[in-house]
């Protein structure tokens, strides 16, 4: 069995989140493919969010087939899923058989999304663990960047050309297979001899109630960080910015948002179990500069530029909590239980924001206006969940 620790299997292991945000790499290529396809501008925008719905759905059949095939073996079919869907537009120009190979594509990421995350608690403990989680959350920023660029130069060589991007599941494919060792065998393992320095022995019977809080939380956080990242484009258009301007801070947020990853171990290791109040307050803070920016451009860029580095603490700091909330063998599916709670708060961001807003008085169709509306309610429901938290924190600590 190849070691976990070392450098290589690491690398061999953060390949699959590489890949995870790649379904949007291909969005630079929606105009030209309007027209060779013959099809309205809404069913090509359908190519690029439908992998994201049924991602939903396969996220939670992920534990269930990972209960059959086993982590590692279920990773490798989500990733040749990728590889050969992915890549199936580059052959054939018919719209059926494209948004087909597209909900393959979003299957195939759904069936191994939480067992990117949840195979990290099996394999490493303490500051690793955190650490990994970390990083894993960084490569998959720096994945849609470098994917996203990739597929740019190669539409150069026609639309067809950007999905050849999907070809690097195989490369990755093939060293996640000889490097990263079969956490099954590895629970196996734990239960048999009981010791171990990277399993825990003890972990919980049940599922706690409190995996379902989180669930609520990453929900929540979703909303307040989509909230800022949607209505930007709005706010700075009424300060008369928008164009390239914009495209490259909303790019330099991602790059916070990969530095928040990078840093989440040593911070981690640094401020311990009130890591999850360091972000709370610097969410809080971004929300407060872009709430008070209204006039001002530089302050709402800092403002905007802030929120990605927290998120990319908090919910690090949320998988790591699973461990003591799930038995080892459920982390797949309490991992998909909470990667389900963010993706439902992206989607629900938009109505929860138009609701506040006419709750507290000020209904409107306008983005940047229910956001500004609702950023004061947003911020002091951050500032009691930082109270709270610490509190609870302080008394186990």
């Amino acid at each position: 069995m190849q070691s976990q620790d070392k450098w290589i299997t690491k690398i061999a292991f953060l390949g699959i989140s590489f890949m995870l945000t790649s379904a949007y790499a291909i969005n630079g290529a929606m105009p030209h493919m309007t027209k060779a396809l013959g099809v309205s501008a809404t069913e090509v925008q359908a190519l690029a969010t439908t992998p994201s719905i049924v991602v939903t759905v396969f996220v939670l059949l992920s534990s269930f087939i990972a209960a059959k095939l086993g982590d590692k073996r279920t990773i490798m079919l989500g990733m040749l899923l990728v590889g050969f869907s992915g890549v199936v537009p580059f052959f054939v120009t018919s719209y059926p058989v494209i948004l087909i190979s597209r909900m393959v594509l979003g299957a195939g990421f759904g069936i191994f999304n939480s067992l990117a995350v949840s195979m990290i608690a099996v394999m490493y403990q303490g500051n690793t663990r955190a650490t990994m989680l970390g990083w894993r959350a960084a490569v998959e920023q720096i994945g849609q960047a470098v994917l996203t660029f990739v597929a740019g130069l190669l539409l150069n060589f026609g639309w067809q050309a950007t999905f050849l991007v999907y070809l690097l599941a195989f490369p990755i494919l093939y060293l996640f297979y000889i490097r990263v060792p079969d956490t099954t065998e590895m629970l196996a393992e734990n239960q048999n001899k009981k010791t171990g320095t990277n399993i825990p022995v003890s972990s919980p019977e049940s599922i706690s109630p409190l995996v379902w809080v989180l669930t609520l939380f990453a929900a929540f956080l979703v909303i307040d960080y989509m909230a800022i990242q949607l209505s930007f484009p709005f706010m700075a258009q009424n300060l008369g910015v928008g164009g390239l301007l914009v495209s490259t801070i909303l790019s330099l947020m991602l790059v916070a948002a990969m530095v928040g990853g990078l840093v989440y171990g040593g911070i981690q290791k640094i401020f311990g179990r009130f890591t999850l109040q360091v972000g709370l307050l610097l969410m809080a803070v971004s929300n407060a500069l872009v709430m008070l920016s209204d006039g001002n451009f530089i302050i709402l860029t800092i403002g905007v530029l802030i929120i990605g580095f927290p998120m990319q603490l908090i919910s690090p700091f949320i998988f790591s909590q699973l461990p003591n909330l799930a038995p080892l063998k459920k982390q797949p599916f309490v991992t998909s239980i909470v990667l389900i709670g963010f993706n439902v708060g992206v989607f629900i961001e938009p109505f929860v924001i138009s609701f506040l807003a006419g709750v507290m008085g000020h209904p409107t169709t306008s983005v940047s206006a229910a956001a500004y509306t609702t950023l004061p309610l947003l911020i002091v429901i951050l500032l009691i969940i930082t109270v709270v938290t610490f509190i609870v924190g302080r008394k186990k600590s």
